[in-house]
């Protein structure tokens, strides 16, 4: 049977016979029913295809070594991975929330299956709606019971935003990571609080007001405040002596913010975007050491607040927690700006990428062939963000399922196999985390057909080339002899393995494995 196909795994998952027909082509000879282009295949060639083959062998596996001393003669050894380093992650911001218990389930299933970490939503605007009221423990509008008695969850306004307490209880109880999103953004559409506003003095928010043309928030979906052309001309300088109380206030309150949830989880959450999407703000030269204000380009930040934050959470955070920059801005500026960052003794230990093909139309024109998210573009950024010389975490990625129909599904499906492996091989990478689990389930802006399952919880093709590429073809399991002096050499991917045995009196034995 060939590696490619679902035949056992749709067993073991008691999926339907359905499932057993998905075997996706890695080149245009397997390609029968020309799902892709030619034009496609020839950019993801036999070639590109072996060379990333290699580099997973280099860079994903290691060589483990096994000694017994109490085997009986001629056992066989059962080696079987249990567990990846590697993150394969996806956010979790549906928790409870698609209408049914039994989608629920399902939904909640692939924690601990495909998924071994996952992201939390810590949203300012919804996680704090009121000032001081932050929505750690579930009430009743987070409960089971109340999504699935809403006729349209996605007029609520904490869809996609659970309490995080019993998203954080049950990643626990599952043995899944956790990675909070975002401490700092400034976003007014999703991640600023409109609640800020209201600590200015009514001397300062009237001259602000002269400014300020309309602020960006989620009805009118901007991300950005748009402000006159006499704001355009100041400077920083300029605003910190117009507006001294709010940039006293702003600096305030964010520490605060970090400093809440730091005292609250610990080290319960592992891992943290401290900022999100801050580079373009770097890149514009609004980013000034010392200042008091920045002239964001999302509208007035605390001055130099991607450093700021770093500086409050490494010293309110446990020293095991990991910190993370974010950015979908994969440009020089980004690694420019991360390795400033590093200079100033900032604790950054991780550099987060993003990659959403948000409009299906860019998936069709993959398939035909155009040159978007090619090998050479990703080995390109890859390569560039690398030599911030940190591990790279590509937080979100979206790939969508053009007009959701056969075809469309399985172009989703073919360039989620191949852009996985590629992503996979990358030396530097720690983790990739699928974004929308669920179609029609993405904020309003994202498109529909980005899941890997339907909104009835039914598994898309992308699913299973995703399963099979985590839990079959990138899972080592050996059975193997010791050699005379009782050891056993593999290489295996990393990760946690379940070694089994008969000892000299035939009892079954079984210890835990750690290959890194």
């Amino acid at each position: 049977m060939k590696k490619g196909l679902f035949v056992t795994i749709a067993l073991l998952l008691s999926i339907s016979l359905q499932a057993q027909k998905y075997s996706f082509p890695k080149n245009a000879k397997e390609d029968k029913e020309n799902i892709m282009s030619e034009a496609y295949w020839k950019i993801w060639n036999p070639k590109i295809q072996a060379q990333i083959d290699r580099d997973v062998e280099k860079n994903r596996k290691s060589d483990g070594e096994i000694l017994f001393v109490d085997i009986a003669p001629g056992s066989d050894v059962k080696i079987e991975q249990i567990s990846h380093d590697f993150i394969f992650g996806a956010h979790i911001f549906n928790y409870n929330q698609l209408g049914k218990s039994e989608y629920n389930k399902k939904y909640k299933d692939l924690y601990g299956s495909l998924f071994n970490s996952a992201t939390i939503a810590f949203y300012w605007k919804v996680f704090e709606m009121q000032q001081n009221r932050s929505r750690f423990v579930e009430e009743y509008w987070d409960t089971e019971e109340y999504w699935n008695k809403t006729i349209e969850p996605k007029n609520e306004p904490h869809w996609r935003r659970p309490a995080t307490d019993p998203v954080v209880e049950f990643c626990e109880s599952k043995g899944i990571r956790m990675h909070g999103h975002p401490l700092i953004w400034g976003n007014r559409k999703w991640h600023h609080p409109n609640w800020l506003m209201d600590n200015m003095t009514k001397e300062e928010k009237a001259k602000l007001s002269k400014f300020i043309t309309e602020y960006g928030n989620l009805e009118n979906l901007n991300s950005s405040d748009k402000y006159t052309e006499e704001y355009k001309q100041m400077t920083a300088s300029q605003l910190e002596q117009m507006f001294p109380d709010y940039a006293k206030e702003l600096k305030s309150l964010f520490e605060k913010r970090i400093v809440d949830i730091a005292n609250y989880y610990g080290d319960r959450i592992q891992s943290w975007d401290v900022v999100n999407e801050s580079a373009t703000d770097h890149q514009k030269g609004f980013m000034v050491p010392g200042s008091a204000l920045a002239k964001s380009h999302y509208g007035i930040m605390p001055g130099d607040y991607t450093y700021e934050a770093f500086k409050v959470a490494a010293k309110v955070f446990p020293e095991n927690v990991l910190l993370n920059i974010n950015d979908y801005n994969l440009s020089q500026s980004y690694t420019d700006q991360t390795k400033a960052l590093i200079a100033r003794d900032s604790k950054v230990d991780i550099m987060g990428s993003q990659m959403h093909l948000f409009d299906p139309q860019q998936c069709l024109d993959i398939a035909a062939g155009k040159e978007i998210q090619t090998p050479e573009h990703i080995w390109e950024w890859a390569e560039r963000l690398g030599k911030a010389r940190l591990p790279i975490h590509l937080s979100e990625i979206t790939i969508t399922s053009p007009e959701n129909e056969a075809n469309g599904k399985e172009i989703q499906a073919i360039i989620t196999q191949n852009l996985y492996r590629l992503w996979f091989s990358l030396k530097p990478m720690m983790g990739i985390t699928w974004w929308n689990v669920v179609d029609d389930c993405g904020a309003p802006g994202e498109p529909s057909p980005s899941g890997l399952f339907t909104r009835e919880m039914v598994a898309k093709p992308a699913y299973y080339a995703l399963e099979n590429l985590v839990n079959n073809e990138w899972k080592t399991k050996i059975t193997a002899k010791p050699d005379k002096e009782g050891r056993i050499k593999f290489r295996g991917f990393k990760g946690n393995y379940r070694i089994t045995w008969n000892d000299t009196e035939g009892n079954s034995q079984t210890k835990e494995y750690y290959l890194k």
